[in-house]
């Protein structure tokens, strides 16, 4: 009974990690609130914040916009837990896990006009 309760609880574990893996990659954006998710896409309309190849986002111009950036670091903090879960899952890093979901996600899926930095640190418009 305690194998099948442990079996059980493990798929709904291994459930609720793709479906939060899901939501980063629908969204392009995984922030903690809908007024952050604003800003950042603001942000990044602006070309103040862009995606990065290491899948998390990054300031490609200074700012102090104190707002702006908690919403960055919360977004931040937010898809390190996704990454994680989503590498434990898998048998890899979480670096790995993060690099993947720029490379398949995120990265397509950025309009025309957004800057990304690509692995060799360079920022680029799409």
């Amino acid at each position: 009974m305690e194998k099948i309760l442990t079996m059980s609880l493990r798929k709904l574990f291994v459930i609720g990690a793709a479906i939060l893996a899901l939501g980063v990659a629908a969204s392009g954006v995984l922030a903690q609130t809908a007024e952050q998710r604003g800003q950042i896409v603001a942000a990044k309309t602006q070309g103040i914040v862009g995606e990065q190849a290491d899948g998390y986002l990054g300031f490609r111009t200074p700012t102090a916009d104190p707002a702006l950036q908690q919403a960055v670091t919360d977004t931040n903090a937010a898809r390190r837990e996704v990454y994680a879960a989503s590498a434990r899952e898998v048998g890899t890093t979480t670096e790995v896990a993060a690099a993947r979901m720029f490379e398949s996600q995120l990265l397509p899926r950025m309009t025309a006009g957004q800057w990304y930095r690509n692995a060799a640190g360079q920022w680029v418009q799409r």
